[in-house]
């Protein structure tokens, strides 16, 4: 049962990611990702803007951004936060308590992607202590830390949440 919950959690984690990107990063001529225009929270920029005109938005709306300089590419930097989710102290629900839960956690999850606050999710590959990890695209830590805090599962005790400002190029992606 414990594997199905798990399978049936990455499952549907990665599919929420994929189709996030897929539907939000484009390639420019040069290889790098953009982030496209009608994307979410901080996101929600131009893309016709210049890079300066899209810092000072996102500065108008609190985030920590800088540029970063490689050759001819200039990069949008800004600060995001990542979430840990680490075992928690209350780990003794029955099967059933669990796997309510982690559908709760799972809603909470796709929630967060489908309204802009998180932008990378995803479970550990082992039984450590370390469960997962979620990249919050907020303007604060204490806004990540807060909407971490929503999730079920850190309600519940099965979690609990450690924050960290995390700094990369805006419209990264994975290959």
């Amino acid at each position: 049962m414990k594997k199905n919950i798990t399978f049936l959690a990455i499952l549907l984690l990665a599919l929420a990611c994929n189709e996030q990107v897929e539907n939000n990063v484009k390639q420019n001529p040069s290889g790098s990702a953009e982030i496209e225009e009608g994307d979410l929270t901080s996101d929600s920029l131009n893309q016709t803007q210049s890079i300066e005109e899209r810092t000072e938005a996102l500065k108008e709306q609190g985030y920590q951004v800088f540029h970063y300089e490689e050759g001819d590419t200039t990069y949008l930097m800004q600060q995001y936060y990542i979430v840990f989710l680490k075992a928690g102290e209350n780990r003794s629900q029955d099967s059933l308590e669990t796997a309510r839960l982690m559908e709760q956690h799972l809603a909470h999850l796709t929630r967060m992607a489908q309204e802009g606050y998180s932008s990378l999710t995803g479970p550990m590959g082992d039984d450590g202590d370390l469960r997962g990890i979620v990249v919050y695209n907020t303007a604060t830590l204490e806004e990540a830390d807060s909407l971490a805090n929503l999730d079920p599962m850190v309600k519940a005790g099965r979690l609990k949440v450690e924050v960290h400002p995390w700094w990369t190029a805006k419209g990264g992606k994975l290959p």
